[in-house]
């Protein structure tokens, strides 16, 4: 139980030092606004131009999903780069304090991803619900049953993403400067993840790819909750999906940091 006290004391302390910086979350507000106007624009010119074509998302349902990523651009995969802090830890060898504490490694940076994708998420995501819903065409969840399944599923999605971020920062003990992943992951979950372009609206045959992914919980699934593409009857599934995948990579993040520390040396004095 203390351990637990003292993770949760590292997620506070993270949570609060992140609430701190209001104008950086102005700035993105505005920046996230400005995309997804230009996001919606583009989607509503490619149903006008289709208008034979059945599309598997209606056009509002699309535009909402795309106001969703804009509200929830820091908690989604696509900012899964390393932990700077954690990355000049290593890099200077300063991590051997980070070791001295009675913590284990692996949760201690766990509990600091987590807490780098809430909080900027608090920030942001509320003034984008009070501009979209009433001005920009995002509607509301159907029911409470999709607003309580898609509300359940952003927890789990939480916990996935701060999971994968981990593991990507657990690479830093044999890549120091994290720059060669910090530029390949993020291609891959953008569009893997349904951030660039819903998922429904990829060919069919892609389908069950994306299913098989760990990205699809990060985004998709959640987002289609909310909107009643989903039913909420297939909340446990997702939420199984979701917590497979964490499970993953909390394993994978844990097994690659036990084996970089036994070959980790920290030099100076």
């Amino acid at each position: 139980m203390s351990a637990l006290l003292a993770y949760w004391a590292v997620f506070r302390a993270r949570f609060r030092a992140l609430l701190q910086y209001r104008a950086a979350a102005a700035a993105g507000f505005g920046t996230q606004l400005f995309w997804g106007l230009i996001k919606v624009m583009v989607l509503e010119a490619f149903y006008a131009n289709a208008p034979g074509a059945h599309p598997p998302m209606a056009l509002g349902q699309a535009i909402t999903y795309t106001w969703l990523g804009q509200a929830f651009f820091q908690l989604m995969p696509f900012s899964t780069n390393p932990d700077p802090e954690v990355r000049e830890l290593i890099r200077t060898g300063a991590v051997g304090y980070e070791l001295s504490r009675p913590l284990d490694l692996h949760t201690l940076w766990l509990a600091r991803a987590l807490a780098a994708r809430v909080a900027p998420t608090v920030l942001r995501a509320v003034p984008m619900f009070a501009v979209a819903v009433p001005l920009l065409g995002m509607s509301l969840p159907p029911s409470l049953a999709a607003a309580g399944a898609w509300a359940a599923a952003m927890v789990f999605a939480a916990a996935l993403v701060a999971a994968f971020a981990t593991a990507v920062t657990s690479t830093m003990l044999w890549t120091t400067s994290g720059d060669g992943i910090a530029r390949i992951v993020p291609s891959l979950v953008l569009i893997a993840s349904g951030m660039v372009v819903p998922l429904p609206l990829f060919p069919s045959w892609m389908q069950p790819w994306f299913d098989a992914l760990p990205f699809r919980g990060m985004v998709d699934a959640p987002f289609r909750l909310y909107l009643g593409h989903l039913p909420a009857g297939a909340l446990p599934g997702v939420l199984l999906h979701q917590a497979l995948w964490t499970a993953a990579f909390v394993a994978l993040g844990r097994a690659m940091v036990a084996r970089g520390l036994r070959r980790l040396v920290a030099q100076g004095g």
